[in-house]
C-alpha cells in the first residue's frame, strides 16, 4: 500500500511541475477603459477661460425699443477644474450690460440723450459686474464615455452669482442740456440665475475653443409704473470664448495585468504528451500493485486524515493546501468528539536541528491558523512536532518528510 501511496504523489508532483511552468510567461500591465477611471490628484485638470459675446435683455417694455438696439456686449474670465471625466466646476467674473426702456424719466439709468420713445418710454441702460459659480456636467462623456482626445464636448451647467450695478451719468452744461459724464454705483445688488451649455472644439491638446449659450434671470430694475420692483428678467448670451487647459488634461484608468499567449505551444504540447504518457504508465503500475495477491497478513497503520507537503525551507501554505486543510475541517467539525494531533515535520538529511526545528513549529502553526480560521475549535486537536523522518525511505526521498500530519488521536 505504501508503494502504491508513493507512486499516486510523484504523479501529483509532477503536474504541479508542468503547470508552475507553464506560469513563467512574463506577464504585462496595461490601463483598460472597461474598468472606469480614477481619480486625478487635486493639482491635475485646472483650466481658465476668457470669452467675450453679447446677450438680449427682456424686461417688460423692451418690445417697444428697436430690435437692434436691444444688444449688448458680454465678457467673462473663469478658473475652473474638473474632478472627473464627467463633472468639474468653474469660478469667475461676469460684466455685461443690459438696454431696456422706462414708463418715466425718473428711473434709474436713464439716458439723458435722445431717450425718448413714443413719447412715452426713455431709454434706461446699466452695467453689471460680479462673482460667477458654475456647476458642469460633460454630457458628452456621460452619454458616450470618456475617449481621450476627443475633439468635440457638450458641456451642460448650471449656476449662479452676485452683480454690482452702474449706470450713465451725465452732466448739464447748459439748461436741458446734459452730456455723458461716465458710469456711477447705481447702488443696487442684484443675484442671477444662469444655466448653459458649451460647445468646446479641442484645436490642441493645451487649447479649446468653444461657444457658450447661455440664459440669466436677474433682478430687473425699477423700468415701469406698479409692482415692477425687483421682476426677475431675463437675458439670452452668446459668447466665444478661448480656454487653456494645464496638464494633467487625461484620465487614467487602473492598471490590470495581461497574460500574453505563448508565442509558440508545440513544447508545451509536447510536454503534456509526455506527462500523459507518464500518467498512463503510473496507472498500470498502480494496477499491477493493487491486483497483486497478498501473501500475507499485514497490519496496516492507521492513515493520517491528511498529509499536507510543503517545499524545502517553506511553512506557508499554498491556495492548494489551503483546500486541503478547508476539506479536513469539514471533517473535524463533523466529528467533534474525536480529538485530532496535528505534528510538523522537516527532513534531516538538509539544513540543521535549528533550523529543522523552526520549520517544523512553522508548518504546525500555519496549519493550526487556518483550521481555527475555517470554525475548528482549538480544544479538538493538540498540535506538536516529531523531529524523525516522516518516511525513512533514504536520502533519495527527503522531499516526502517536508509535512503536516493530521490524523485522529490514539
Amino acid at each position: 500500500m505504501k508503494k502504491c501511496t508513493l507512486i499516486a504523489l510523484l504523479c501529483t508532483l509532477f503536474m504541479s511541475q508542468s503547470l508552475f511552468a507553464q506560469n513563467e510567461a512574463e506577464v504585462t500591465y496595461v490601463e483598460d477603459p472597461s474598468q472606469g477611471y480614477l481619480f486625478n490628484a487635486l493639482k491635475d485638470n485646472w483650466f481658465v477661460s476668457a470669452e467675450g459675446g453679447a446677450g438680449i435683455f427682456l424686461s417688460p417694455n423692451d418690445s417697444e425699443r428697436n430690435f437692434l438696439d436691444r444688444w449688448s456686449p458680454a465678457a467673462s474670465i473663469y478658473v475652473g477644474k474638473w474632478f472627473s471625466p464627467i463633472i468639474g466646476a468653474r469660478l469667475g467674473v461676469n460684466w455685461l450690460k443690459t438696454k431696456g426702456l422706462a414708463d418715466g424719466p425718473n428711473y434709474g439709468g436713464i439716458e439723458m440723450d435722445d431717450n425718448v420713445i413714443n413719447g412715452e418710454y426713455y431709454k434706461q441702460t446699466y452695467a453689471h459686474v460680479g462673482p460667477v459659480f458654475d456647476l458642469m456636467f460633460n454630457v458628452t462623456n456621460m452619454v458616450c464615455g470618456y475617449k481621450p482626445g476627443r475633439k468635440y464636448n457638450l458641456t451642460a451647467y448650471v449656476g449662479g452669482g452676485g452683480y454690482w450695478s452702474f449706470i450713465k451719468d451725465f452732466k448739464e452744461t447748459r439748461e436741458n442740456t446734459y452730456e455723458k459724464d461716465g458710469w456711477r454705483d447705481s447702488q443696487d445688488r442684484v443675484i442671477a440665475f444662469r444655466a448653459g451649455i458649451i460647445n468646446s472644439f479641442n484645436v490642441s491638446e493645451q487649447v479649446q475653443l468653444s461657444l457658450d449659450l447661455r440664459y440669466t434671470g436677474i433682478d430687473n430694475h425699477k423700468d415701469e409704473a406698479g409692482d415692477g420692483w425687483n421682476k426677475t428678467a431675463h437675458d439670452l448670451q452668446a459668447y466665444l470664448g478661448v480656454t487653456y487647459l494645464f496638464k494633467k488634461r487625461e484620465w487614467s484608468a487602473p492598471i490590470v495585468p495581461v497574460c500574453p499567449e505563448p508565442e509558440n505551444c508545440d513544447a508545451i504540447l509536447a510536454r503534456l504528451q509526455a506527462a500523459d504518457a507518464k500518467i498512463a504508465d503510473l496507472e498500470q503500475q498502480l494496477k499491477a500493485c493493487l491486483e497483486r495477491p497478498v501473501e500475507k497478513e499485514v497490519i496496516e497503520e492507521k492513515a493520517p486524515l491528511a498529509t499536507v507537503y510543503f517545499p524545502i525551507n517553506v511553512s506557508k501554505l499554498t491556495r492548494k493546501d489551503i483546500e486541503i486543510v478547508k476539506s479536513c475541517a469539514e471533517v473535524m467539525k463533523d466529528n467533534p468528539n474525536t480529538k485530532y494531533v496535528i505534528t510538523g515535520w522537516a527532513d534531516n538529511y538538509t539544513g540543521n536541528d535549528k533550523i529543522n526545528t523552526r520549520l517544523r513549529k512553522n508548518r504546525a502553526a500555519s496549519v493550526e491558523k487556518q483550521l481555527i480560521r475555517e470554525g475548528v475549535p482549538a480544544e479538538q486537536f493538540e498540535v506538536t512536532i516529531n523531529h524523525n523522518n516522516l518516511v525513512d525511505l533514504g536520502e533519495k526521498y527527503q522531499a516526502l518528510g517536508r509535512a503536516v500530519t493530521i490524523e485522529e488521536a490514539e
